[in-house]
């Protein structure tokens, strides 16, 4: 157990599988199509392939994450992209919310703009601010400067996925990448923006720029996607956090296709591809068309909504994360419609709509993730 009182050393045994060790020889899994073999009849991968589950998989966006006890007593004194870069670091708190919920997939602890530190961007994430970068790109020589990712760029995050398979077992990781728009953003504002307004100036109004940009990034993510999947992941996330920011038009033109392939990279590797943004609702169709087999959908739209947009694609969502505030009974009603709701998709993974908040008490997710799991589908 470690300062907080939570077991670290093991996982408990899950209500649905057993999390075994790992294989024999300390080795990583066999995989199937890039599906580790023992993860391939999980209820998440069942779900995210539109297979019928015993009951709902959850999982939490941001479930490793300061919310935790356990997670800040080891954060402690260590900044973030260094916590990304260490191994050991990166499998405990991946582990951190698996132990605790007993949630049905893991997501790989990162961030979205370590891909950019690991080939010499100058940036930093810092406290209270986010990422920050030093020379914004502006040309298209900023572009060039900007080296493309080799696996030998990232030999930790081989290591620390190689490490968590063995230690989940039968529980899924997913590894994650930003999405090309949302990673431009912080390249050419500097940092995080609301009104994205030098991208959007670069993207109208110097479209060689931009297309250079968003070929340079999404390339730098699906390698980064690569070399998760090759340790071992058993799906990928592409987060597109500001892609709201945009109209369906612009959307298609200037973003959807920088996405499309980064999920046709990843969709190669065999593993389910889930896409997901904030306050996209007019753009859920799109981005299932980009490339994705599950969508995210936000808590700002109905999930029947989402349903009825994504088409033949299952969905993942969408909790309001300030419901964890209100009282149990009310948190656990809301989250009856969802799953009722979402009996009408093809698939369909409990998620919050956006991340969890740091100020979340852990006690309540863990009630919300036995109701998922408890919850009737007969």
């Amino acid at each position: 157990r470690d300062v907080t009182g939570v077991q670290t050393c093991a996982l408990p045994i899950s209500r649905r599988a057993e999390r075994a060790a790992g294989p024999p020889g300390g080795g990583p899994y066999e995989t199937m199509r890039g599906v580790n073999i023992p993860t391939a009849d999980s209820a998440f991968i069942r779900a995210c392939r539109r297979q019928p589950v015993a009951s709902v998989p959850v999982w939490y966006m941001r479930q490793a994450g300061r919310a935790l006890p356990e997670y800040r007593a080891r954060r402690a004194g260590i900044a973030m992209l260094d916590a990304c870069s260490t191994p050991d670091l990166i499998t405990e708190i991946t582990l951190q919310p698996v132990r605790r919920y007993g949630v049905d997939a893991a997501i790989f602890f990162s961030d979205i703009v370590l891909p950019l530190k690991s080939v010499g961007v100058d940036l930093d994430i810092v406290p209270g601010v986010g990422p920050v970068v030093a020379k914004p790109v502006q040309t298209l020589e900023d572009v060039a400067a900007i080296p493309d990712l080799t696996p030998d760029a990232v030999p930790y995050i081989t290591e620390a996925v190689q490490q968590l398979v063995a230690e989940l077992g039968a529980t899924p990781l997913i590894g994650f990448a930003g999405a090309p728009f949302t990673v431009a953003s912080y390249l050419v504002e500097g940092g995080p923006s609301k009104e994205h307004a030098k991208t959007k100036a670069l993207m109208f109004g110097a479209p060689d720029v931009w297309n250079a940009l968003m070929e340079k990034i999404a390339g730098i993510a699906a390698a980064y996607l690569e070399v998760q999947v090759a340790a071992g992941a058993s799906a990928i996330q592409l987060f597109d956090s500001w892609a709201g920011a945009l109209t369906p038009a612009d959307y298609v033109a200037y973003v959807q296709p920088y996405s499309a392939r980064v999920l046709t990279r990843a969709g190669a590797l065999g593993v389910p591809r889930i896409h997901f943004g904030v306050g996209t609702s007019n753009l859920l169709t799109l981005m299932g068309e980009a490339g994705a087999d599950v969508v995210g959908v936000d808590w700002r739209t109905p999930l029947a909504d989402g349903i009825a947009r994504v088409g033949d694609r299952g969905v993942q969502g969408n909790l309001d994360p300030t419901l964890v505030f209100a009282p149990t009974e009310v948190m656990l009603d809301r989250a009856g419609e969802i799953i009722e709701a979402g009996r009408n998709a093809r698939g369909h993974i409990f998620n919050l709509g956006h991340g969890v908040i740091p100020t979340t008490n852990p006690d309540q997710l863990k009630r919300l993730t036995d109701f998922v799991h408890e919850y009737s589908l007969d």
